[in-house]
């Protein structure tokens, strides 16, 4: 299997990006359209932080917060660690197995371009698995 480059999976997404002061039910709502598991927060053009189901989860639902009213902002993580484009696909995995945490944002020149997850990790995998069900479904037809 050939490596990945950031780049070339930063490339194929359209970052779900939020200011801080967005409410979190809007932030929820849509990651569920995007059918994505978290977001990035900017402030204007820079990554201030990112914000997970797992925040929703803990720092709000939780916390007993309003997500109708309060922002993204107070809940976020902070200054995530985050990768360069130019960085191999695993050195996003090796940072995500070390740091115990499942999303890393691409960022370049302070911006950020995409953001990597172990999902992209099981991508290729899974894939095969489809094909290979797939055959066994038409064999066993």
């Amino acid at each position: 299997m050939p490596i990945r480059s950031l780049r070339s999976i930063a490339e194929s997404q359209e970052p779900t990006l939020f200011s801080a002061t967005t409410p979190v039910s809007e932030v929820a709502r849509r990651m569920r359209e995007r059918q994505v598991s978290a977001a990035m927060v900017v402030a204007g053009s820079r990554l201030a932080g990112i914000f997970t189901e797992r925040d929703a989860l803990f720092r709000v639902l939780a916390a007993d917060r309003d997500p109708r009213t309060t922002p993204v902002g107070e809940v976020m993580t902070r200054d995530p660690q985050t990768i360069s484009p130019e960085r191999p696909f695993v050195d996003a995995l090796r940072m995500m197995h070390d740091g115990r945490f499942r999303h890393v944002p691409i960022v370049e020149d302070g911006r950020p371009i995409g953001l990597v997850s172990v999902r992209e990790a099981l991508h290729a995998d899974f894939t095969d698995l489809v094909d290979i069900l797939a055959t066994r479904e038409m064999v066993r037809d």
